[in-house]
């Protein structure tokens, strides 16, 4: 496992395009998302350690989203040859038993994180509601212990984001496992 950090991206950048199969039977587009508030795109996959450690708190973080009116989407880009289980028919067996509160997608051929700029798992972008990258840090300040939590970072953007057009001050970069990307 090669611990990655995100880089500093530049803020104001548009919210890529895509369009992929999600573990609920649907193709989702980025137009499916885009209701006039803030939009949180995040990549995870099933295997690594560092999302299984904030997994229940991402099902959370879903269920608070939809409370604002903001969309959680999860994509899964992972090379699922040499990661099985990140292969489609795992995403789906994931999502439905820990009943994800979000659409979790799945990016066979990778270009969509190639896209984002996406480098980990887990990792964030926050789009404000001009559509606009506006965060792009981590979940929150401790994500090995869920009851050390004393800041849920992501949250606080998506509420800034919420009042305001202004960009969050504090971004903390997320970091996880590499992307499993395939082998040219």
């Amino acid at each position: 496992m090669a611990l990655t950090y995100t880089p500093q991206d530049e803020l104001g950048t548009p919210v890529p395009d895509f369009t992929l199969p999600a573990t609920d039977g649907r193709t989702y587009s980025l137009k499916d998302f885009q209701n006039g508030n803030p939009l949180v795109v995040m990549f995870i996959c099933n295997h690594c350690p560092y999302v299984k450690a904030i997994e229940d708190r991402l099902i959370q973080l879903g269920h608070d989203l939809k409370k604002r009116n903001v969309w959680l989407v999860a994509i899964c880009a992972n090379d699922s040859a040499s990661y099985p289980d990140d292969a489609f028919p795992e995403l789906k067996k994931r999502a439905d038993a820990k009943k994800y509160s979000f659409p979790y997608l799945h990016d066979e051929s990778q270009s969509v994180a190639k896209v984002f700029g996406a480098v980990c798992t887990p990792d964030f972008f926050v789009y404000n509601k001009q559509s606009q990258l506006a965060y792009r840090g981590r979940l929150d300040d401790n994500w090995k212990e869920p009851s050390l939590v004393t800041q849920r970072e992501l949250l606080q953007a998506v509420d800034e984001l919420l009042v305001s057009d202004q960009f969050p001050q504090k971004q903390t970069p997320a970091m996880g496992c590499s992307i499993k990307w395939k082998k040219q």
